[in-house]
């Protein structure tokens, strides 16, 4: 399966970058093809919607996430809500990328959780036509350490990650168009 991850933070080794690509690498090694976006080192342009010109950086994310089977969209919680270079993403992309495909959502909050930045992106992926997967990762306080492997520090956190990949997987399967 085609797996394309956009890590949505601007800030150079966030947790949830680094979640994303920890989770980009299980999926690889489970055989998966993985393209992972990060927008910290491929910025996009300020989504102007009277701007009829498209970037080459904007043309290649919108390939990657089109050509994808499944997507996982990774954000830092700012202010009780998905980071805004995440958001200018999507509003590049519509429902001709997202239509039928499952999505999972990750977050990183300062706090213990980042439960209001998922709701919100859960409610972009339906209004995108992707179907949000049940479950999502969430890693706060604590959990956001990783070690020098970029493994989350955490035993138990690993074990979640490994149980909703699992999930997201399986259902992401079952949603591809053949």
């Amino acid at each position: 399966m085609k797996i394309a991850i956009v890590a949505g933070c601007n800030r150079r080794n966030s947790s949830s970058t680094m979640m994303a690509k920890f989770v980009g690498e299980r999926l690889k090694s489970a055989g998966h093809v993985v393209n992972i976006w990060d927008l910290y080192d491929e910025p996009l342009p300020f989504y102007d919607p009277d701007d009829e010109t498209e970037s080459d950086t904007v043309t290649r994310l919108a390939q990657m996430v089109a050509e994808a089977d499944a997507v996982v969209l990774s954000t830092p919680e700012y202010h009780g809500s998905v980071s805004g270079v995440l958001k200018n993403a999507l509003d590049y992309l519509g429902s001709e990328h997202f239509d039928g495909k499952m999505v999972l959502c990750i977050s990183s909050a300062g706090g213990s959780v980042g439960v209001s930045s998922l709701q919100h992106m859960q409610v972009i992926v339906r209004n995108l036509h992707g179907i949000s997967c049940p479950e999502w990762i969430s890693i706060g306080g604590d959990q956001r350490r990783f070690d020098e492997q970029g493994e989350p520090a955490h035993a138990a956190v690993r074990a979640r990650v490994d149980r909703v990949l699992m999930t997201f997987v399986s259902l992401a399967g079952k949603m591809r168009i053949t």
